[in-house]
């Protein structure tokens, strides 16, 4: 049986506290990046979720002085 968009888009949902694991960070370092509109989320359930697909592929944007 093929599977749907729906069905993989579901399955690439995780918690933040799953995604702060797979990035190597605090789960508020994700939350501050939902806030900041830069990973976006969907609420199932009541429960705040993120693109795992989002979170393996996030660059980090790095502001401020160069490194010298």
């Amino acid at each position: 049986m093929p599977r749907t968009e729906k069905t993989n888009l579901v399955d690439d949902l995780i918690s933040q506290a799953e995604a702060a694991r797979l990035r190597g960070v605090s789960r508020a370092s994700i939350n501050d990046l939902i806030k900041r509109g830069r990973l976006t989320t969907t609420t199932v359930a009541g429960r705040l979720l993120v693109r795992r697909s989002e979170v393996e592929n996030f660059q980090e944007d790095r502001r401020g002085p160069k490194a010298k």
